[in-house]
């Protein structure tokens, strides 16, 4: 299994070296043929930084071994929502901003409720097997275009920073800096893709093999080693806004990245292929609604703050939630 966890450990590291180097040239082709930072913040770098997962789902999808889609997305929002989340509110209690609350949180829960309802509607149309198909992927897809229009019509609106567009600015001020051009952009692209897709690979066929060498299924191994793993970029960027008192972009990248898991990847990849229901996803997906309906309330409590006591109930019923999944039967 050694072997197996090296695959794994470079194919991670080359998803994210991939992603980050994807995104980068990308925003920076764009702005140089003068494409607004709203159109870029709002595409290329929400495209980029799902990279990693949609390649990841891909590829399980495409290699019949849909445990590893269903548990990487899955698996990222809970890790997101519990791990993520309230670590960083250890750090420094998040403040929650009025639009946060009224659009973004909410669209995460919707959309959370959307998907789970979607793969477990088998019963409800003949009792068919429960999986997203390509319908049901239209349908995400089609979420995340409203998710994306009211986005980019609040920032037109307000004039207002958005976290996404925050990030892309990041990503452009470090290429305007070192004075890259066009071709070292494209490199950047290029080998962002290639980076991509043998880390894909390689990370889906190591995530698998462990999967049989433990006797768990490729389920819990997705949603827990592979999640957390592709969820370190959300994690990094989620911290270092919080040390720095800018709690809306640090809870910002953790509820967008859930909105772009959800409705782009999984609609992505369910529109290639379908993305069947594992044994016990069933639980997984509850238990991922549940954990998103409960940001609500901790951040309309104690002055719209996510505090550091509920960081720790975050972190604990995260914890707890993944010791049931080692244990439970393949």
């Amino acid at each position: 299994m050694g072997w197996d966890l090296l695959r794994l450990a470079i194919g991670l590291v080359l998803l994210l070296v991939g992603g980050d180097l994807l995104v980068r040239g990308a925003a920076g082709i764009a702005r140089r043929f003068g494409v607004s930072p709203t159109v870029v913040g709002l595409t290329v770098v929400a495209f980029g930084t799902s990279a990693p997962e949609l390649v990841v789902c891909l590829v399980a999808a495409l290699d019949g071994s849909p445990g590893i889609a269903f548990g990487n997305v899955v698996g990222s929002n809970i890790a997101n929502a519990g791990l993520l989340l309230g670590i960083t509110a250890l750090v420094r209690p998040l403040a929650v901003n009025s639009t946060l609350v009224a659009r973004e949180i909410p669209m995460m829960v919707l959309a959370s409720a959307v998907t789970a309802v979607l793969f477990l509607d088998g019963a409800l149309q003949g009792g068919r097997e429960d999986a997203l198909l390509r319908g049901d992927g239209l349908v995400l897809a089609l979420l995340f275009g409203v998710f994306l229009y009211y986005t980019a019509a609040d920032v037109v609106r307000s004039r207002r920073s958005d976290s996404l567009l925050r990030e892309a600015a990041g990503h452009e001020m470090v290429g305007q800096k070192e004075g890259r051009g066009v071709p070292v952009l494209v490199g950047f692209v290029v080998a962002g893709c290639a980076g991509l897709s043998i880390g894909g690979d390689l990370m889906v066929g190591a995530a698998s093999a462990i999967a049989r060498s433990l006797g768990v299924g490729d389920v819990v191994i997705a949603s827990t080693i592979v999640a957390v793993g592709t969820s370190l970029p959300e994690l990094a960027t989620s911290v270092l806004a919080a040390r720095k008192n800018e709690g809306e972009l640090a809870l910002g990248n953790i509820v967008g990245s859930n909105i772009f898991n959800l409705l782009l990847v999984l609609g992505t990849t369910s529109l290639v292929a379908p993305v069947a229901l594992p044994a016990g996803g069933g639980v997984d997906l509850i238990f991922m609604v549940g954990l998103a309906m409960v940001l609500l309330p901790f951040s309309l409590t104690d002055q719209r703050r996510i505090t550091r006591t509920e960081g720790v109930v975050l972190v604990a019923i995260y914890v707890g939630f993944t010791g049931w999944q080692l244990l439970r039967p393949a």
